[in-house]
Formats: C-alpha cells, sequence, structure tokens
C-alpha cells in the first residue's frame, strides 16, 4: 500500500492479531489467539476501521502500534477500554496524572543517566553518551507510567515530506521529543530546532503538550532556565514545556 494508516484487528479483549489488516491479510484470525475471544477490525458503532500501522513507501516501520481506547472517526469507547482503565485504576504507579509523569521523569532523567554510571562490583557501567542512548532510555522511563509509547511514530507528510517523532503518547495527545548537545549541538542549534518542532507539532491532530527534552551533560547549553522560559508555554493550542537537564 502507499501512505496512509493500514487498519488493525484486535479481540473484543483488546488483544491484537495485526496492526497491518489490508496490507498483510495472512496475519488475520477470526478468533483471539490468547483468550479465544472475536477480533474486529472496524469500530462497532461507526464501522471505521480501527487505525493501524502507518505506512509510507519506501520505509520499513518496525514501531508498535497498540490498540487504541476509543475511535478516532465517531469517538465512542471501543469494548475493551474499560478492561484497560480497571487495570490502570489499580496500578498506583499509573495513577500519576499523565503530565505529571512526563514531568517527573524529564526532570530526573540526569539523575537516572548517574546513577546508571555506578554499577554493583565495579561491572561495566552504562552510559548515556548519544541521542539514541538518551532515547532508549526515556523509553524505558515512559513505560513505566504507559502502555502505550509509540516510539519514531511517523508523522504524515509536513511541508512536502515524512518526518519522525520521537514518542507518542497517543491517548494522552502528547509528543515527546529528546534532544542531547554535542559538538555542533549547543545552545543556539538546540533552540533553533525546538522552534522547528514547535512549529511542526503545532498542527499535528494528536500532538496537544509537546514535552522537549534537553539533555546537556556538557552544560554547553549557558543559559538553560532562559530557554526553558523562552519556549515553555501556549504556541497557539499547543502546551509547550522544556526541559534543559544536566
Amino acid at each position: 500500500m502507499g501512505e496512509g494508516y493500514d487498519a488493525q484487528q484486535v479481540c473484543l479483549n483488546g488483544h491484537q492479531t495485526t496492526a497491518n489488516y489490508y496490507s498483510q491479510p495472512d496475519f488475520r484470525k477470526k478468533h483471539c489467539r490468547e483468550c479465544g475471544a472475536p477480533t474486529i477490525h472496524q469500530c462497532p458503532g461507526c464501522m471505521a476501521d480501527i487505525k493501524g500501522r502507518y505506512h509510507v513507501s519506501g520505509f520499513l516501520s518496525l514501531s508498535p502500534t497498540p490498540a487504541p481506547l476509543r475511535c478516532d472517526n465517531c469517538g465512542s469507547e471501543f469494548p475493551w477500554t474499560k478492561q484497560f482503565a480497571a487495570r490502570k485504576a489499580n496500578d498506583a504507579v499509573t495513577a500519576l496524572p499523565p503530565n505529571e509523569a512526563v514531568a517527573r521523569i524529564c526532570s530526573r532523567f540526569p539523575f537516572i543517566a548517574r546513577q546508571l554510571r555506578h554499577r554493583h562490583g565495579a561491572r561495566e557501567t552504562l552510559d548515556v553518551g548519544d541521542e539514541y542512548d538518551v532515547q532508549d532510555l526515556l523509553h524505558g522511563l515512559l513505560l513505566l507510567f504507559f502502555d502505550d509509547v509509540r516510539s519514531e511514530e511517523v508523522v504524515p507528510s509536513y511541508a512536502g515530506k515524512s518526518t519522525r517523532m520521537d514518542f507518542l503518547l497517543k491517548d494522552e495527545s502528547i509528543v515527546i521529543e529528546a534532544k542531547m548537545t554535542r559538538k555542533g549541538l549547543g545552545e543556539k542549534e538546540v533552540g533553533e530546532q525546538l522552534i522547528l518542532d514547535i512549529s511542526q507539532y503545532q498542527s499535528h491532530p494528536n500532538c496537544k503538550q509537546l514535552y522537549c527534552l534537553v539533555y546537556d551533560p556538557e552544560y554547553r547549553v549557558k543559559n538553560p532556565r532562559g530557554l526553558e522560559k523562552d519556549l515553555s508555554k501556549k504556541h497557539g493550542d499547543l502546551d509547550v514545556k522544556v526541559y534543559v537537564v544536566s
């Protein structure tokens, strides 16, 4: 298929059969392999397809596409939504409001990164050395609080080309972008990138809040609080929070 969303097939208890219903029909199942419940690929209320994996021509996406809680077309709950909500309500960790959870992860990120350097028995350290390490650690921390963390989600064409966000919390309408300063990516360059990110996500349908984590272990940003203050505000309908942490 060309660029666009596939459909996904999910059982009535919320177990996903496939996120590529049309492009990979061999993976379809009438009943769930885990619990035996019937499967659906369309909203029972309006018969719109349950949005699956986003495809871009020439690009293979391996990021997970969990079952959504509400229909994108009519807004109604899916049969598994109340089961998911009940499990989450009994979890003291995930009961923290989403914005507070993301803010806590961003603000405490450097403490966690430093702790990983002090291993038991002088074992080899787990050092956060580049932006990919930042993303990997951030992904693991987000999974403590959120069931549906979509990493490197493809963003529909923007300014003539497809781009990728770092993390999307779709049910919470939150996007998290992670950056790490380095030689050639100091205060000026980071600021320019953040302004570009903000402009991009202002029109994105799944983004109401944008959290930008800038990990700056070498203190290349000379005025971190100033950068945070300048950009952490409402940009149109988009609520932006910037965290520069060292």
